[in-house]
């Protein structure tokens, strides 16, 4: 309410004041006294204001005090001259009132450079060449309207003649700071900033008239220059209470980066062509062709700029953002020019890792564990590789070696790579599989090469000692068959549908591992099952259901007490969920059910239609099929029976037979 109050009266006393001074009614002249205490008043009052906004500020206190000390220097330049040169005929310059004045300027620049740096937490370097070349730009339209008329008609000592041309000078440094100002923002300045350079725009319009018209001697007291003084002062107060602005990095983007510069170029090639074919002083001409070299100079950043934008995106394109690594881009750009300069004295080694366990790592730790692993490992890679050849992260948890240098025996750096490749801790243990191929010996094409390299690598893995993972389930699987020898083949077919489907799938080798492990084990919860409920010939009964819906829940106890089949526990516990929610044991519904209970789900289903049980017959294929399509979308998985019917058409069905929408 104060401010409101305080505004209306300062706008209020503006406007008596523009009426007195300009109109001069009932004969009151622009001398008189109390029109001079009115006009100093305004002056003083603005900078109250800015001291006052200065005390309840915090980051922008210092850059508001000396706003408001520039106006308290232009103010007592004001009252010196009012009180001690205005009624002599012929006053002194310079005089008092002009240091003063003068002072104003530095202050004021102060005052700019701290809003800025307050403000703009970093500045692009276009940004910079545009507020120059503004700033010179303007600065050279001023000095050709402003500054040589002055310098003609001034006369005197050289101090006179350097106190009147240091006003112009001033000026348009000023309104060059401005417009730097407003290309620092990237010509988005807030409320606060365009009621800043309005103000400080204005005072220079009306001291740059004010010094060309007294140059000229055509001064006379009552012209609008008198009003645009206090007007500035009140601009300013009125910018230091605009709320404060959140710091901010600026950027100039889209046609900005070429029409800011275009119209500063314009201005000052106007200017430059006017000294050639007019008179013009000299510092016009230094002005404006510096703005122009200026752009010039932008323009030679800004394409040294896009060049090493282009060079790092190509190197980003070829680099793994996790790791630092190549990428498969990176490795197959590399392998082509390895290969033309592999020599069969001089071979190429292309090596190919994955790594075991990640999975199981990345499920029991979570995903940022698992990708501060592999950043880790990459790391330890890359720095193995680096006096022999390349390391490159291919995507998930495979790793590729390509080597220049086999000197020391390509079997001693596979060595060295997979023991850089492998970490264990506690309840943890990452290895890595790995293949090779020479070049060009024994493949003479990057296909051929990462082909070969790939080939062995899998069976590397599939070679490795038995896990003790491997070792629990193939003692469970034991159990269930002498438990139940049918149940065992059932959960063996379940399996292999899986692992089928899961291929087609797009899932990882380790993904189709623990798929499978679970598919064989999805049931093992019924060897506590009696037999008269699992043999039972009709119906079972509430009681009955529920015991037997139990064994999955049993079987993620069982599975969990190895921990290396926690994950595979997950899995058969959700087995028997459906995606509308209505499954056993928890309820969960689509996404919620982990995909490879969604997919085991399916195999089961099918596996188990097709199969004879105590109180009913066996399906056939074609029956079995339709009952999946019925249940899609409701029990099933939508995504996995489709592509187990792609795998059903590919492997079993006729094409004659193939009627079915899927």
């Amino acid at each position: 309410m104060f401010t409101r109050l305080l505004t209306i009266v300062l706008l209020g006393a503006l406007a008596l004041y523009a009426v007195i001074a300009v109109a001069q009614p009932l004969g009151v002249t622009r001398e008189s006294l109390w029109v001079d205490l009115l006009h100093n008043g305004l002056m003083v009052s603005a900078a109250l204001v800015c001291f006052v906004r200065a005390g309840r500020l915090r980051e922008d206190r210092l850059a508001w005090c000396f706003a408001g000390l520039a106006l308290t220097l232009y103010a007592a330049g004001e009252l010196t001259w009012s009180i001690h040169f205005q009624d002599q005929a012929d006053p002194p310059v310079p005089s008092l009132a002009d240091v003063f004045w003068l002072a104003y300027y530095p202050t004021i620049y102060v005052t700019l450079v701290l809003l800025v740096r307050s403000r703009v937490s970093r500045l692009h370097w276009s940004l910079w060449f545009d507020g120059l070349a503004g700033a010179l730009a303007i600065a050279a339209v001023g000095a050709a309207l402003v500054f040589q008329p002055v310098l003609d008609a001034t006369g005197g000592s050289p101090a006179a003649v350097a106190t009147t041309v240091a006003y112009p000078l001033a000026d348009l440094l000023l309104i060059g700071i401005v417009v730097g100002m407003f290309g620092l923002t990237g010509w988005r300045p807030g409320r606060a900033w365009t009621l800043l350079g309005a103000a400080l725009a204005t005072n220079a319009v009306a001291d740059s008239f004010y010094s060309y018209e007294t140059a000229r001697g055509t001064w006379v007291d009552g012209s609008f220059a008198d009003v645009l003084f206090p007007a500035s002062a009140l601009l300013l107060a009125a910018a230091a209470w605009q709320p404060g602005e959140d710091r901010r990095t600026l950027d100039l983007h889209g046609r900005r980066l070429i029409v800011v510069p275009v119209i500063f170029v314009a201005l000052a090639f106007g200017v430059t062509v006017y000294a050639y074919v007019g008179r013009l002083n000299p510092l016009a001409a230094f002005l404006a062709m510096s703005a122009m070299l200026v752009v010039v100079l932008r323009t030679v950043s800004l394409f040294m700029d896009n060049a090493r934008l282009l060079e790092r995106s190509h190197g980003d394109a070829r680099t793994d953002a996790l790791t630092g690594l190549g990428n498969r881009r990176g490795l197959l750009e590399d392998l082509d020019e390895q290969l033309a300069q592999a020599t069969p004295t001089e071979p190429r080694a292309l090596a190919l890792f994955d790594l075991n366990g990640f999975k199981r790592y990345n499920d029991a730790f979570g995903h940022p564990a698992g990708d501060a692993l592999l950043a880790r490992l990459g790391g330890n890679l890359g720095a193995m590789a680096l006096p022999y050849g390349s390391a490159y992260r291919l995507g998930g948890d495979e790793f590729c070696l390509l080597l220049h240098d086999t000197s020391l025996g390509v079997e001693a750096l596979m060595t060295a790579a997979v023991e850089v490749l492998t970490e264990e801790g506690e309840g943890f243990a990452v290895s890595a599989s790995h293949g090779v191929a020479l070049l060009p010996i024994e493949a003479r094409s990057a296909a051929a090469a990462m082909q070969l390299a790939d080939q062995r690598m899998y069976a590397c893995k599939g070679g490795r000692a038995e896990s003790p993972g491997r070792q629990a389930r193939n003692a469970l699987l034991g159990v269930l068959h002498e438990r139940e020898p049918e149940l065992h083949e059932h959960t063996t077919e379940v399996a292999r549908l899986a692992l089928a489907i899961g291929t087609r799938l797009g899932m990882s080798a380790e993904e189709l591992d623990e798929l499978a492990r679970a598919a064989e084990l999805h049931d093992i919860g019924k060897v506590a099952i009696p037999d008269a409920i699992l043999s039972k010939p009709g119906p079972l009964d509430a009681a009955e259901t529920d015991f037997m819906r139990s064994h999955t829940i049993i079987g993620e106890r069982v599975l969990a007490t190895a921990p290396a089949l926690r994950p595979v526990a997950r899995l058969v516990r959700s087995s028997h969920e459906r995606v509308d929610g209505r499954g056993y044991p928890d309820g969960l519904a689509g996404d919620e059910i982990p995909f490879g209970a969604r997919l085991i789900s399916v195999c089961d289903a099918f596996a188990a239609t097709m199969a004879e049980r105590p109180d009913r017959p066996a399906m056939d294929r074609m029956d079995a099929l339709l009952e999946l399509q019925r249940n899609k979308g409701s029990q099933f998985d939508a995504r996995v029976v489709d592509a187990f019917f792609e795998e059903e058409a590919r492997l079993v069905l006729p094409a004659a037979k193939l009627e079915l929408d899927i």
